[in-house]
């Protein structure tokens, strides 16, 4: 399967029609669809169903889709990074991130490095540390600012000194909005919204101890965003780390901490032994450098 008909697969996808797509590549109608037909008897399945108006993805499509921008983005990157092994320090640094109070590190630390290399642009991906994980073993992602718990064996790392606290969140005029500090009784009985990661749900099932079995859990949730809508529409509580909650509207959503209190850190990461781009491997000595390697790395 060439990289050149998967652009062509793509850009159908896009445009839901093969003669918009036709007209966006510069390639006659009949080409594209001769192209589209030698892909699925390449690939033995059906790619789409075409309508009337306009085709739409089977399942199979659906998945092929999905495959073919994680190739064509790892291909662009990789194109990029060749083009980049110069004494010229340019290109982009992607780098991933959860909803986390170590993000305030990450200004001064792009700062510092844009000073000395002006031409190196970032990329900054926003998901929960598995997800980052993910993205980072496919090459896609050069530096992951994680929250652990997480399994960092195939990774290098320094552990950050920042704290990651967790609070319950809620609406400004709830009853438990009156107290200082929420307990894990307080919560029993009350829907709540828990995070996705199924690490980060066995610490907390340690700090809610023998009330766990007790919990009414209606939500699972990968990120504190869209938490925060159920709860400003006062559908549950949402159990999550303080992390940069401080820049919200306190008119919408207000969090207490939770007592005993409970934290997490974070680390910033890379993949071990894996081939950057010359701009990522200087970040990754700034990194280094700006944090004080030997006060971090475990």
């Amino acid at each position: 399967m060439e990289l050149r008909v998967l652009r062509y697969f793509l850009t159908v996808v896009r445009e839901e029609s093969i003669t918009k797509a036709a007209a966006v590549l510069h390639i006659t109608q009949p080409t594209l669809s001769r192209q589209l037909s030698q892909m699925e008897e390449e690939t033995g399945v059906k790619l789409f169903d075409r309508g009337t108006r306009k085709i739409k993805l089977t399942n199979e499509g659906l998945l092929l889709c999905r495959r073919a921008e994680e190739i064509l983005q790892l291909v662009d990157k990789t194109e990029r990074e060749l083009l980049e092994q110069d004494e010229q320090v340019e290109g982009k640094i992607t780098v991933g991130c959860g909803e986390i109070a170590s993000v305030e590190l990450l200004p001064d630390l792009f700062a510092a490095f844009h000073q000395k290399y002006p031409h190196v642009t970032f990329d900054i991906y926003t998901a929960t540390a598995d997800h980052v994980k993910e993205q980072m073993d496919r090459g896609l992602v050069d530096i992951g600012l994680l929250l652990e718990p997480a399994d960092m064996e195939k990774y290098d790392f320094i552990r950050l000194d920042k704290r990651e606290r967790w609070v319950a969140l809620m609406r400004p005029n709830d009853p438990l909005a009156e107290k200082e500090q929420v307990t894990a009784e307080d919560l029993v009985g009350r829907p709540l919204i828990l995070p996705r990661r199924m690490r980060v749900q066995g610490e907390l099932a340690s700090w809610f101890g023998d009330y766990y079995d007790d919990l009414h859990v209606l939500f699972t949730s990968n990120l504190n965003s869209n938490a925060a809508v159920m709860v400003s529409r006062g559908l549950a509580y949402s159990i999550v780390i303080e992390g940069l909650l401080s820049f919200w509207d306190r008119s919408k959503v207000v969090y207490r901490p939770l007592c005993p209190e409970l934290a997490s850190t974070s680390v910033l990461a890379w993949k071990h032994g894996q081939p950057f781009s010359l701009a990522a491997t200087k970040f990754i000595s700034h990194i280094k450098c700006f944090l004080g390697m030997e006060h971090h790395k475990i």
